[in-house]
């Protein structure tokens, strides 16, 4: 990629907004551009007259014909009064979360990007967390949920959930349609491309990345356990994330070499009988399949009694089951059993 194709111009006469939006782009390092802001707009034809960038992005009280002649391979146009004047040119609505206008500018440069988006960071060596208990109801999401915003205070880290009934749509809300089923497609049909997709998919709460769980649930049943490793591998590759924690159920094919490739696995149980015979018939099922490797991998851990969890996310990393999954991190960093 050339210097020119990795430029993007933001021309905003309205200097606060673009201000604080170029410098919102350029504190997101996953993203393909070079950006310069101008507030100008004869100082931007000025200037950028040879520079034939990517993608010029221009609020709707700044653009006119003339900026035709820089010649950018895709302008759009940030919309402020709902009004498209400019049918041709795509419109971006200005003022909604900054997180959208990114995605949807990533969007609009798939439309005509050839190439991938290269790595513009240290890569990291990924490491899976596997949470996997044939324990019902022993608060694997919420323990995996806790653990991956701790992670993501510390470095980079993505949660996928791939249960049936994933129950954490008022943890996570999410209002768009594209969910984890969306990116198995993008990956299949526009693998060149994945890099960039998977970037308009990410959700973001706090710290912490996530995909939005499968919709339909029965989907999980359809998807190959090479389809699932594909996957994995894929983000592992792109070399972006320290952790991702994959929060597992038996509704998916492959689930043992998931648990494979995982670095650790957290089994969460309780302590009474049939939970213990559960966790036994499931470990004779591994040993019995040769997967031995996942069992010396596994921490098996049982919960406090917690008499109410948090209501929102950002409480799950205080309270009991806080400084339960603390202890699981410390082992976890260290290595240990």
């Amino acid at each position: 990629m050339n210097k020119t194709e990795s430029l993007l111009l933001l021309c905003d006469t309205e200097e606060e907004y673009a201000e604080l939006f170029g410098e919102y782009l350029k504190t997101q390092r996953e993203l393909p551009w070079e950006v310069r802001i101008y507030t100008d707009v004869a100082e931007l034809l000025q200037k950028e007259k040879k520079s034939g960038a990517a993608m010029l992005v221009a609020s709707e009280n700044a653009y006119c014909e003339e900026m035709k002649t820089l010649h950018a391979g895709q302008i759009v146009i940030l919309n402020e009064s709902g009004l498209v004047r400019w049918d041709k040119l795509r419109n971006v609505n200005k003022y909604q979360q900054a997180n959208r206008v990114v995605r949807e500018l990533l969007e609009s440069y798939m439309e005509n990007a050839e190439i991938q988006l290269p790595r513009l960071k240290k890569d990291l060596r990924t490491k899976f967390i596997g949470m996997y208990s044939p324990v019902k109801r022993c608060m694997q999401s919420s323990f995996a949920l806790t653990m991956s915003q701790m992670l993501a205070g510390a470095a980079p880290t993505l949660y996928l959930n791939f249960e049936h009934y994933a129950g954490i749509t008022e943890l996570l809300p999410d209002r768009q349609t594209r969910d984890l089923a969306d990116l198995l497609y993008f990956l299949t049909a526009e693998e060149e491309k994945f890099r960039l997709r998977l970037r308009t998919m990410i959700q973001r709460r706090s710290s912490l990345d996530y995909i939005p769980p499968m919709k339909i649930g029965h989907n999980l049943l359809t998807i190959t356990g090479n389809e699932w490793m594909h996957l994995l591998q894929r983000i592992g590759e792109l070399g972006e994330y320290e952790y991702v924690v994959l929060d597992l159920s038996e509704n998916m094919q492959g689930l043992f070499d998931i648990l494979r490739m995982c670095t650790r696995v957290f089994t969460l149980t309780q302590s009474d009988k049939i939970s213990r015979c559960k966790l036994m018939q499931y470990e004779e099922l591994l040993a019995h399949c040769e997967y031995e490797d996942v069992l010396e991998k596994t921490r098996r851990c049982c919960p406090p009694v917690i008499k109410k969890l948090p209501e929102t996310l950002e409480q799950y990393t205080r309270g009991e089951l806080a400084e339960f999954v603390k202890r699981e991190i410390k082992e976890l960093c260290g290595g240990g059993r």
